[in-house]
């Protein structure tokens, strides 16, 4: 069940990165729903491969089918599945890696977990190839969101070190968000993309890579959405945030910069505005005790660099128990977190509609 997530809308991911397709079935979406297709291709190209040099030489197209939940250009209520054929995979590059499995990846602990049973192609099931099924998702979820007015956008808030602008947290600026959906490359401040670039294609000549830190704000969430303990904002958040590949942290608000503050410093104090109560701050991230205070939500994932890089390594041989080196073949981004960014407002588009459906006020 390691695929299926969700409590109101329940998602399911399918599929291996060098197998026929991968895909996801939707289940628990309000039926009627008109969907933008040109807006959900243009959201996926956003994350597609093969489109820079910075990214993978591997180019997919990434065009979903919709198989069925889907009639005359709405949803019908049913399961909503879609699949994304896999056309230019070269899957020779990765036919030693039953035997040696590859630092940092899932190779070691699946072949355990599944007894040499798994598809290694790629990083078969496990691959950061099966985010393309989930912002699909993600894309379908923002447009039902967009309907109510709640607004999802993301940027590369540091790479290689080189940090960006941040959101502002209290006000979660339309302007800053109408800004990024017109740059190809998503930052605040544009006069970063030349060096942040430029650190990533070094690691790329240093047969290396590089990771980096996502910042995505929710605008528009109402106040009153999630439950306490295991069923609040934060932990749906993160753990879907946190089944993206080459994830290692999550932090919401201030977060562990929280844990070197003042309580005095790190408190909101609601006040009234316009007749509403909103805080001086935000440092709680839009959310205490597991429910949303109607402030934005903000949320910062950290990428690990690409486990895949062409330096030698060290690893081990399954077969015969000694101790090897390895070169990893194939296309791989130097850093991935600048494809992950449309992934991180997926991810956050499908926990704020599966907040927003199971409040029966709003369906």
């Amino acid at each position: 069940m390691g695929s299926i997530w969700g409590e109101n809308l329940k998602i399911s991911l399918f599929g291996e990165s060098h197998g026929s397709g991968i895909g996801v079935v939707l289940d628990g979406l309000p039926a009627g729903i008109a969907l933008d297709e040109a807006q959900i291709a243009a959201f996926m190209a956003r994350r597609a491969p093969g489109r820079a040099s910075h990214t993978t030489a591997r180019r997919e197209a990434d065009v979903p089918e919709i198989l069925s939940g889907y009639y005359q250009g709405r949803t019908t209520g049913t399961p909503l599945a879609a699949i994304i054929r896999n056309t230019d995979t070269r899957s020779a590059d990765y036919a030693e890696l039953l035997e040696k499995p590859r630092p940092g990846h899932a190779d070691l602990t699946g072949a355990i977990r599944y007894g040499g049973a798994q598809d290694p192609r790629g990083g078969g099931h496990f691959s950061g190839r099966l985010t393309a099924p989930l912002t699909f998702a993600g894309a379908v979820a923002s447009q039902i969101l967009a309907e109510r007015g709640i607004r999802i956008a993301a940027h590369l808030y540091e790479v290689a070190g080189i940090r960006d602008l941040p959101f502002d947290a209290v006000t979660a600026s339309t302007a800053q968000i109408d800004q990024l959906q017109s740059r190809e490359f998503p930052v605040l401040n544009p006069e970063l993309e030349t060096s942040m670039v430029a650190a990533i294609m070094t690691a790329k000549e240093k047969l290396d890579s590089v990771g980096g830190i996502v910042e995505c704000i929710v605008r528009g969430l109402p106040a009153g959405l999630g439950d306490p303990m295991f069923g609040g904002v934060e932990p749906r958040f993160a753990s879907l945030l946190f089944a993206i590949p080459a994830v290692k942290g999550v932090e919401f608000g201030s977060g562990f910069a929280a844990a070197r503050s003042y309580g005095s410093e790190n408190n909101d104090s609601p006040q009234f505005v316009d007749g509403q109560i909103r805080t001086r701050t935000n440092n709680s991230g839009g959310a205490d005790g597991g429910i949303t205070s109607g402030m934005p939500l903000l949320c910062r994932v950290a990428f690990k660099p690409t486990a895949s890089i062409g330096r030698e390594q060290d690893t081990v041989n399954l077969r015969t128990c000694q101790n090897e080196r390895l070169v990893i073949h194939g296309r791989h981004d130097p850093s991935i977190v600048v494809r992950a960014v449309p992934v991180v407002e997926a991810a956050a588009a499908i926990a704020s509609l599966d907040l927003l459906i199971g409040d029966r006020s709003v369906y």
